[in-house]
């Protein structure tokens, strides 16, 4: 698999299917007989999309270092993993995001998709820009955080 990058913007439809770029599609699908993602809760309201082998690899290392008997555990567990649901893109290529994610994402009509390696965002467009906006000052220091990696 070639790295997942890009940002697209589409819309969201009255039935709460987005368009998934055709790019990213060609990328994940065109070996594949099921055009299925994994999308659940982020930490920033916004949605993580996964392949199921992504999936699979996060979910149990997630599963392997996590004890239920941990609070600290259980709150990631409870909001990462349970709200996870397979989602399967239909013949026009549009991904329909239940209802209980869309909500906590607070998907309307414009929403962005970012490619980030080996997942996904979805964002609605508004949160998006807002969030890009209030942590500008954060992104300087996380990337000054990073000036030992050189070119």
């Amino acid at each position: 698999m070639e790295l997942l990058t890009g940002e697209y913007r589409n819309t969201l439809d009255e039935k709460g299917r987005v368009l998934f770029p055709s790019k990213l599609r060609n990328e994940l699908f065109s070996d594949s007989d099921r055009n299925v993602l994994i999308v659940t809760q982020s930490f920033d309201h916004c949605l993580w999309l996964y392949t199921l082998d992504e999936w699979k690899n996060i979910s149990s290392k997630i599963m392997e270092t996590a004890s239920p008997f941990n609070a600290r555990n259980s709150l990631v567990l409870r909001h990462f993993i349970a709200p996870a649901q397979e989602v399967e893109l239909d013949k026009a290529g549009r991904l329909s995001i239940p209802q209980s994610l869309r909500e906590y994402a607070h998907l309307s009509k414009d929403c962005v998709i970012l490619g980030i390696n080996k997942y996904m965002e979805l964002w609605d467009a508004q949160a998006y820009a807002d969030y890009l906006g209030e942590n500008e000052d954060s992104l300087k220091e996380a990337a000054e955080a990073l000036s030992n990696i050189s070119f």
